[in-house]
C-alpha cells in the first residue's frame, strides 16, 4: 500500500521560507504539491515527472521550487517569498501522469491516485 507522509509546515512571517517534505513507502514516478484552504478547491501548487520535469501554478513560480530524491523516496517543496495567500493546507499527491512535457500547468488533482494527509502553513503578514 502507498503511504505518503508530508512534513515541514508551520508558521512564518511574510517573507520567510520553509521546506515541505513528502516521504513516500515506495518509489512513485510522478509527485505533486497541492494545497487547500476552507471553502476552497484545492489547487495545484507543483509537479514533477520522473525526469525531472516541473510544473507550477502561476502564484508561486520563481517562489518555490520543487525536487525529489528518489534514492529515499522523498518529494521536497522549498517555499520562499511566502506570503499570507499561500497559507493553506499542503497535500503531496503521487501516481499521476507520467510525463509532465506535453502539459502547461500542474495536472488536475482528480489526475492523482494517491494522497497523504496534508501539512499545515500559515503565514502571517
Amino acid at each position: 500500500q502507498v503511504q505518503l507522509v508530508e512534513s515541514g509546515g508551520g508558521s512564518v512571517q511574510a517573507g520567510g521560507s520553509l521546506r515541505l517534505s513528502c516521504a513516500a513507502s515506495v518509489y512513485l514516478i510522478s509527485m505533486a504539491w497541492f494545497r487547500q484552504t476552507p471553502g476552497k478547491e484545492r489547487e495545484g501548487v507543483a509537479a514533477i515527472d520522473r525526469s525531472g520535469t516541473t510544473r507550477y501554478a502561476d502564484s508561486v513560480k520563481g517562489r518555490f521550487i520543487i525536487s525529489r530524491e528518489d534514492a529515499k523516496n522523498i518529494l521536497s517543496l522549498e517555499m520562499t517569498s511566502l506570503k499570507p495567500d499561500d497559507s493553506a493546507m499542503y497535500y503531496c499527491a503521487a501516481g499521476g501522469p507520467w510525463r509532465l512535457g506535453s502539459r502547461s500547468s500542474v495536472p488536475a488533482r482528480n489526475e492523482y491516485e494517491y494522497w497523504g494527509q496534508g501539512t499545515q502553513v500559515t503565514v502571517s503578514s
